[in-house]
């Protein structure tokens, strides 16, 4: 039997190895993790937002930058296909995205059960030959027929999505319900089920309904989390989008950071400009001597401009 690996303390690395986000301030890269909120609050509508961001590269919400595409696989359990498809087309509209074009899969399975080995296996398989950037599974509670509220039952479902993300660099979304009457917990705390939920995830979202718009908190593992956003429903007729929405203090910390990111956001122009190709994230943010996070924003916003483009080998500036 070989024995675990050691390394004296003085020998371990200095430097942590850089944030890499999935979507810039919402989702870390490869992170495994909980969207939960109330019944009819958004959860499907937002984490089909997110597919659609990363399947296609566009910013999520309009609004948090996608550092790189990739494919997205979906299993909605809850929604007819033809609903699932109606509201990727409405959400790829609003991002100004071709539909056809989406590298995005919905898995079409009537059922899927995690915690049978068929179906665990059957998943696993799919993911091996899609290899995913992202695996959306809608909602938790279709998933099984455990006890929830038995870590010793929870624990091993969790620790099979945490495999595949392992094994495959996938994140992993798991959209859930929160507890009855529990909107005076903290949103983690008010995940329904085995504390185990929370404390698994490295990235989590929470929806909570505030009047007539929804609170959107977010919380991650190893970064800071972003303030809270406030999004809104669509409404009837229209394409089937959740927005963002300004609060008023929302507006006043928004004025207030595009004043603090004017040079930075000239900067980043400047160094593309001169670019004779496409710089690649990494290599921008080396030239402009920015954070990770303000840079994506600070692209988000030079591309919504139109200014700025994204291609495969990095951004350059439209001419």
């Amino acid at each position: 039997m070989s024995r675990l690996p050691l390394c004296r303390a003085a020998e371990l690395a200095k430097d942590a190895p850089p944030q890499r986000w999935l979507v810039d301030a919402l989702w870390v890269e490869r992170a495994v993790g909980i969207l939960g909120g109330e019944p009819k609050s958004g959860k499907s509508l937002l984490a089909l937002e997110l597919a659609v961001a990363v399947a296609s590269g566009a910013p999520c919400l309009r609004r948090f930058a996608v550092e790189k595409r990739g494919r997205v696989l979906v299993y909605a359990a809850e929604d007819a296909l033809a609903v699932v498809r109606e509201r990727l087309e409405g959400i790829a509209a609003a991002a100004g995205v071709a539909f056809g074009a989406l590298d995005l899969y919905v898995i079409t399975a009537p059922t899927l059960r995690l915690d049978t080995e068929t179906d665990r296996q059957r998943l696993e398989e799919t993911v091996g030959i899609a290899q995913p950037r992202l695996l959306v599974l809608d909602p938790f509670v279709r998933l099984h027929s455990i006890d929830e509220n038995a870590a010793g039952e929870v624990a091993p479902l969790l620790g099979y999505l945490r495999r595949l993300e392992r094994a495959y660099e996938t994140a992993v979304l798991l959209v859930h319900h929160v507890r009855k009457g529990a909107g005076k917990l903290r949103a983690g705390q008010a995940l329904r089920g085995s504390s185990e939920l929370h404390a698994w995830g490295d990235s989590n979202l929470y929806l909570c309904r505030r009047g007539d718009s929804l609170r959107l908190s977010v919380e991650h593992r190893a970064a800071a989390a972003p303030d809270d956003v406030f999004l809104s429903l669509p409404a009837a007729g229209r394409p089937l989008a959740l927005k963002i929405v300004e609060q008023p203090h929302a507006a006043a910390a928004q004025t207030a950071a595009a004043t603090a990111i004017a040079v930075p956001h000239q900067r980043v122009y400047d160094a593309l400009a001169a670019a004779p190709q496409p710089l690649a994230l990494a290599k921008l943010r080396q030239a402009c001597r920015i954070r990770t996070s303000t840079l994506c924003t600070i692209l988000a916003a030079l591309t919504t401009e139109g200014t700025v483009r994204k291609t495969a080998d990095g951004y350059t500036v439209v001419r």
